[in-house]
């Protein structure tokens, strides 16, 4: 995060994320400010707030992808909410706070794996004296005779050897892991319809600490069991209180939140019951991005600096309907654009994981080499972008259903085909012409 400038940060972004620089331009200031505001060493720091942002934009240009590539550049906790899954019928949606839990739960588990790799060389050499204990039992206690002492101890290194070579591999040793549930096999469930990291999983954990976990025995091969044991003594080594402390830290200071579809619970001028029920949740979001304290499983995190990044079309209400409030939460507001037909050409072509590249990736598995020709490309873009002016304007996801109908037979024949495939835009057109000037084939097929 330290390293990261503004400018690398979109540069970044625009490996995965074709267009929206307004959108990127936004989010990597706030990513900036975050790490800006740590520099502060006064009472100040706690007074300086997140950039929190709202993307105004329709379906498939790149929202999310925005936010999930911001977190994956600091490896910051990141969590994709959906503001709808707070409000159903009847307002049995879950707790509000239950999102933070679970940035929680992802945070530590990030720190976690960092600790884990911090003592894996340490780790993988006790797994290593554990396997050769199950291969090759030795006496527990040294004998009287420093010979039989000095012969066992060379028995045990050409034995070592052997192990490092990979003779022992597919030989089988039983070893003893733990059981995922509680020794007396009861879950506690929360509230229905409530969140099952609140006090069901509290009980849980305290039942689980209080009877101890269950082992049982298991035969398996060396190859194997080296993997578990490896786990078990990088478990046995990590400090979990401070895995919590720095899990905690990393979430109240880099933590991300993608609340989607926040459209959704903006209330319009009607005042039914359902608007009601929206009302509700924003009035329940509210503390949660203004700042305030949840109780967690790892302990008790703080709100006040996760950065809150909220996303909705606003085809049918806008940002103003949202209760004054929640607006003055989200301080920065960006439109993205809709795709054009060179942006599609762009998004199948230039980032890391464009599509093409994917489908190129999974025939390479059936030794097929697949390409397509400028052409055909330009052609597929141009499809996509009649299919979404016809139907529904599902952005850059239309690219996935027109080229999983071009690709259709030969993904389904692969890999008794040619092993060099060409398509051309003779190919797009003879796969797609007769479904998209059919609007209602194109609306279900499409």
């Amino acid at each position: 995060m330290k390293n990261l400038i503004p400018k690398e940060i979109v540069n970044e972004l625009n490996k995965f994320v074709i267009g929206q620089n307004n959108a990127k331009r936004s989010v990597a200031i706030a990513l900036r400010n975050r790490w800006r505001r740590q520099q502060v060493k006064d009472k100040l720091k706690d007074e300086i707030l997140p950039n929190n942002i709202i993307m105004i934009g329709p379906t498939g240009v790149g929202k999310t992808e925005i936010a999930r590539r911001l977190a994956n550049l600091t490896n910051a906790p990141f969590i994709k909410v959906e503001a709808t899954k707070f409000t159903e019928v009847g307002y049995v949606g879950r707790d509000v706070e239950s999102m933070i839990r679970d940035l929680t739960r992802i945070g530590y588990h990030i720190v976690e794996k960092e600790y884990e790799t911090r003592v894996w060389k340490d780790a993988k050499i006790m797994a290593e004296e554990r396997i050769l204990d199950k291969l090759f039992p030795v006496p527990e206690s040294k004998t009287s005779d420093e010979q039989e002492n000095e012969r066992i101890e060379k028995t045990r290194e050409k034995l070592r050897k052997m192990y490092k070579d990979g003779k022992f591999e597919e030989k089988y040793i039983e070893i003893e892991i733990d059981q995922a549930q509680n020794s007396t096999g009861i879950s506690i469930m929360g509230p229905i319809g409530g969140d099952m990291d609140g006090a069901g999983d509290f009980i849980n954990d305290a039942m689980s600490s209080l009877m101890g976990k269950k082992k049982k025995k298991q035969k398996t091969k060396v190859k194997e069991a080296r993997k578990i044991l490896i786990q078990q003594e990088a478990q046995k080594l990590i400090d979990k209180s401070k895995v919590n402390e720095e899990a905690i830290n990393r979430v109240e200071n880099n933590g991300i939140v993608f609340l989607d579809e926040i459209d959704k619970i903006a209330s319009s001028e009607n005042r039914g019951g359902a608007e009601v029920s929206r009302q509700g949740v924003q009035r329940d979001l509210l503390p949660i991005v203004e700042g305030s304290t949840v109780n967690t499983k790892y302990g008790i995190v703080k709100t006040d600096h996760i950065l809150f990044i909220a996303a909705g079309a606003f085809s049918k209400t806008k940002p103003s309907d949202l209760i004054p409030e929640l607006q003055g939460r989200f301080p920065i507001r960006v439109n993205l654009d809709s795709l054009s037909t060179d942006d599609f050409v762009q998004i199948l072509t230039h980032p890391q994981n464009a599509l093409i590249k994917q489908y190129k990736a999974l025939l390479q598995a059936e030794k097929i080499d697949l390409s397509f020709t400028k052409e055909a490309i330009q052609t597929i873009a141009e499809k996509s972008t009649e299919v979404n002016t016809k139907t529904e304007n599902i952005g850059a996801r239309r690219l996935h259903t027109i080229l999983t109908q071009i690709l259709d037979e030969l993904m389904f024949n692969a890999p008794d085909v040619d092993k060099k495939i060409i398509i051309d835009d003779v190919k797009v057109h003879k796969s797609l012409d007769k479904i998209i000037t059919n609007e209602d084939l194109s609306r279900y097929i499409l």
